[in-house]
C-alpha cells in the first residue's frame, strides 16, 4: 500500500524509518518531510497544516495509510476531514485531540473522570490569577491553555517568577491566543515519565516506556525545550507502577471518552510525575512524543503497519507488540541560542561518519539541503538516538556518535539518560 507521513521532524523520521521496514508500505510520502525522511520516503512540498491540499493528495495518489505526526493538524481536524473522504487515517479527530489543544479541557476532564493530577485553577483574567498564584504559593506552575511548541508551561520557583510567567502569557501574549486562557496548578515533585499508548477507542496497547529530558540545561536547569533528549526504558516505570497507571490513567482516559461519544483511535501520550502519593497526570498528548519516538521506535520489533491498521479497524484487541530488550537513548542536538532565537542554514558536517556504527541512527528533525549539503533549519537540529545493551552502554555508543558531528553553535546536554544508571547494577 501507499503510507502517507505528515511532518518533518525527528518524530516523522523515526516513523518513516520505522514503516519502511514493513513489506506492506509499497511507497511512502511524506509531506514536507525533511533529508532524513527522503532517505525513505518521497518528500512532497505541503505543510502539515495543509489539510486540503494533503486530503487531495491522498485522494489522487490513492493512499492507503495516513500517519499524522504534530499535534497542530490534528487539533485542527484532519483526521475527521480524511476520514470522511474515505480515507484511512491514523490519529484522533478534533474532539479527542482537545486532549492536548487545550489544557483547560484536559484538566476538566480529568477532573470529571477520576484521573490523577494536579490541584489547579483556570483563569481568563490576570488580576484572579495572580490572586490565586498568592493563594497557593509557590513553587507552581503556569500554563498556556492552548499550542505552544511544548513551551507553553513555566515551572515557577518562586511567587514573583509565576506572576512574570502570568504577564508574559496573558498580557504579552507570547504564546498568542494560546495564552487567553490559562491554568495555574500546584507543583508536583517526583519523577516524570513518558507513556505511550495505541487505542482504537476500545482496546489500549501501552508502547514502552521512555523518559524525556525537558530542559535545556544538564541537571534539569533552564527554560524548558520541546525536549533535549530522551531514553527507552524508563527504569522507574516499574510492572507494578504500569498496572497502577493502566487502571488510574490509561482505562479511565478511554472510558471518559467513550462515554463523552467520542472515538478516539490513535497514541495518547501520558506525562506523567512519579510523586510519593502515587502516579500523577502533567499532561496530554494527542500524538507520538518527540524525542521519545526515535528510542521507541529503536526498541520496537514488531511491523507497525498492521497494528496502525487495527487501530484504525477498531481491532486492536489481542495484537501484542514486540520489543528488543536492549535499552535506546536520543541525544538531540539544537541550534546555538535554542530555545530563543537561533541561526538558520549552518552547515553540518560528519553525519556521513555515522554508517559506520552499529545500531546507531541520526534522526533528522531541523534540517533541510541546500546544494548538496545538509544544513540547520531549526532549533532541534538532529536526534542521535543508538541502541544498546544498557541504558549505560546506550548512552556512551549515542555520545560517540555525537562527537562525529559538528555545526556551528551546536548545543546538547552531557547528561542524557543519567537517571536512569541509579536503576542499573
Amino acid at each position: 500500500m501507499k503510507v502517507l507521513v505528515i511532518g518533518s521532524g525527528g518524530r516523522e523520521h523515526a516513523l518513516v524509518w520505522k514503516i519502511a521496514q514493513s513489506p506492506l508500505a509499497e511507497k511512502i510520502y511524506c509531506a514536507p518531510g525533511n533529508p532524513g525522511t527522503a532517505q525513505f520516503a518521497e518528500s512532497v512540498p505541503l505543510a502539515a497544516h495543509d489539510i486540503a491540499g494533503l486530503k487531495k493528495f491522498a485522494l489522487e495518489k490513492k493512499i492507503g495509510l495516513t500517519v499524522v505526526g504534530p499535534e497542530v493538524p490534528l487539533v485542527a481536524g484532519i483526521a475527521d476531514e480524511f476520514a470522511a473522504a474515505g480515507l484511512k487515517v491514523f490519529g484522533p479527530g478534533r474532539q479527542g485531540a482537545q486532549i492536548e489543544g487545550s489544557k483547560v479541557f484536559s484538566k476538566n476532564f480529568m477532573t470529571k473522570y477520576d484521573i490523577p493530577t494536579a490541584q489547579s485553577g483556570t483563569f481568563r483574567r490576570l488580576d484572579e490569577a495572580v490572586a490565586y498564584v498568592k493563594e497557593m504559593g509557590a513553587p507552581i506552575v503556569v500554563k498556556a491553555d492552548g499550542l505552544a511548541a511544548g513551551k507553553g508551561v513555566v515551572v515557577c520557583r518562586t511567587e514573583k517568577e509565576a506572576i512574570e510567567a502570568l504577564k508574559l502569557i496573558m498580557e504579552k501574549k507570547e504564546f498568542g491566543a494560546a495564552g487567553d486562557q490559562v491554568v495555574v496548578e500546584e507543583f508536583l515533585d517526583g519523577e516524570e515519565a513518558s507513556i505511550l499508548a495505541l487505542t482504537d477507542g476500545i482496546s489500549i496497547l501501552p508502547l514502552a516506556s521512555a523518559q524525556d529530558h525537558k530542559r535545556v540545561q544538564d541537571g534539569d536547569m533552564g527554560p524548558n525545550t520541546g525536549g533535549m533528549g530522551a531514553y527507552s526504558p524508563a527504569p522507574i516505570v516499574t510492572d507494578h507502577l504500569m498496572s497502577e497507571i493502566d487502571v488510574t490513567v490509561l482505562k479511565p482516559f478511554i472510558d471518559g471518552m467513550r462515554q463523552e461519544g467520542i472515538s478516539y483511535k490513535g497514541v495518547i501520550y501520558a506525562g506523567i510525575m512519579v510523586t510519593k502519593k502515587g502516579p500523577k497526570v502533567l499532561e496530554f498528548n494527542c500524538r507520538f512524543g518527540d524525542p521519545e519516538t526515535q528510542p521507541i521506535m529503536m526498541r520496537m520489533k514488531s511491523d507497525l503497519v498492521p497494528i496502525m491498521e487495527a487501530i484504525i479497524d477498531e481491532k486492536l484487541d489481542g495484537k501484542m507488540i514486540e520489543w528488543h530488550e536492549q535499552a535506546a537513548v536520543c541525544v538531540v542536538l539544537a541550534a546555538g541560542g535554542y530555545p530563543g532565537k537561533y541561526e538558520k542554514g549552518i552547515p553540518i558536517t560528519g553525519l556521513d561518519r555515522i554508517d559506520q556504527l552499529e545500531n546507531v541512527m541520526v534522526f533528522h528533525a531541523g534540517t533541510k539541503e541546500e546544494s548538496g549539503k545538509i544544513v540547520s533549519a531549526g532549533g532541534r537540529v538532529l536526534g542521535v538516538t543508538a541502541r544498546g545493551d544498557s541504558i549505560k552502554f546506550a548512552i556512551k555508543k549515542a555520545y560517540q556518535a555525537v562527537d562525529l558531528i559538528s555545526f556551528k553553535g551546536m548545543h546538547y546536554r552531557k547528561d542524557i539518560g543519567k537517571k536512569a544508571l541509579k536503576y542499573e547494577r
